[in-house]
């Protein structure tokens, strides 16, 4: 017989102490009606084993990529393999297998995403759960993590008393941030962090935390951190979402095709990736990350010309995407377009933090060089 209610009669946090302290062995299911998600924990004696939501459907493979754990070709080999056997074995053990990544640190990304997916789930204050004992061999596990409950509950209590101190100013994940502007006292530098630069990079004024954490792959809680210290620094300013008022630029159905446009890309799928991008863009035209992907996607079955398009458009719409900016340079260096590629990788590098933007420099340096041999013998 399953354990089910109402979270607002047994809240998210009883329910993980209630099936800790009882030892309990299956998958546990909370579905937000508000909020038009589902989240699953797997248990294992008490201990959580793995967790998905809905809302953050990246597989494992692209997590990697964009943590830059692994790089494009270690994922496209995997993907290869995975795709020719019989019996396809999980994208983190053939990366593991070939050396792209170590089994610690595997586990070690696993854990990050399961714990964030927990955190996020352990914020909904409403729905419906449902607990049912049984085994959980078949549970979808990328690697062999176990996380207490119990710290995952600490952990948790933690961020609720962070959250209380940022709550005047970011009251929950449905507040939209936007860029303030400038005013004449604000310093020119921008001394941010890596994630910081990330979340900015996402202010667009119509999509809320939610969305841009559910974009970015990232828990509601992390991203609205970063905005409560873009917003006390002046950077950025918030509003609230008003209820009943049209949706946002990014809607549900956009947002739910590009998720799957970008997963047939992962998994060597361009052509359902282009599918899933050109119905993304017809429900929401404006959206600057669909016209990237469906650039992409462009590029992947060999039109180079239509997803050079699709970048200008996508620029256009966010002229602050720093990933738009990167593959403007890539697409203009194939077309043999060096100067336009150095331009763009320099916009890229102006924008991203050294660290993260260190690989570009061979890519600039060779184009600086094939530039400049082109124009010596006359072809440019």
């Amino acid at each position: 017989m399953p354990i089910e209610g109402p979270l607002r009669e047994l809240g998210i946090h009883d329910v993980f102490q209630l099936l800790d302290l009882s030892r309990k062995t299956g998958a546990l299911t909370v579905t937000s009606a508000l909020r038009d998600n589902q989240g699953h924990v797997y248990f294992d004696r008490g201990a959580v084993i793995f967790a998905t939501v809905r809302s953050n459907p990246r597989p494992l493979g692209e997590l990697l990529l964009r943590a830059g754990k692994v790089t494009q070709a270690d994922l496209a080999r995997a993907l290869t393999v995975q795709t020719h056997e019989a019996r396809a074995r999980a994208i983190g053990e053939l990366l593991c297998e070939q050396g792209a990544i170590t089994r610690r640190e595997l586990e070690r990304q696993v854990r990050f995403q399961v714990e964030e997916i927990i955190f996020e789930l352990m914020s909904w204050t409403e729905g419906y759960f449902s607990f049912e004992e049984r085994s959980v061999e078949d549970a979808p596990a990328e690697a062999n993590v176990r996380i207490a409950t119990e710290s995952l509950l600490m952990e948790a209590a933690r961020r609720i008393d962070e959250w209380t101190r940022i709550e005047r100013t970011v009251p929950d994940a449905s507040v939209v941030p936007a860029l303030a502007f400038a005013r004449d006292d604000h310093a020119s530098h921008l001394d941010l962090l890596p994630p910081e630069w990330e979340v900015l990079a996402e202010i667009d004024g119509a999509r809320d935390i939610r969305g841009i954490a559910s974009h970015l792959a990232r828990s509601e809680f992390d991203v609205a951190k970063v905005v409560y210290g873009l917003v006390a620094t002046g950077i950025a300013e918030v509003r609230l979402c008003e209820r009943g008022a049209a949706a946002p630029v990014g809607s549900d159905d956009a947002a739910l095709h590009f998720s799957r446009a970008r997963a047939a890309l992962t998994e060597g799928n361009p052509e359902r990736a282009l599918q899933a991008a050109r119905q993304g863009v017809a429900s929401n035209p404006e959206s600057a990350d669909g016209r990237f992907v469906l650039s992409q996607a462009l590029a992947r079955v060999g039109r180079h010309a239509d997803a050079a398009e699709e970048l200008r458009r996508a620029v256009q719409l966010d002229a602050l995407n720093s990933d738009i900016h990167l593959e403007m340079g890539y697409s203009a260096a194939r077309r043999g377009e060096f100067a336009e590629a150095i331009a763009a990788w320099g916009r890229y590098v102006r924008m991203t933090p050294a660290a993260a933007s260190a690989h570009v420099s061979a890519e600039i340096q060779a184009a600086v060089l094939l530039d400049s041999a082109l124009r010596e013998r006359g072809y440019v």
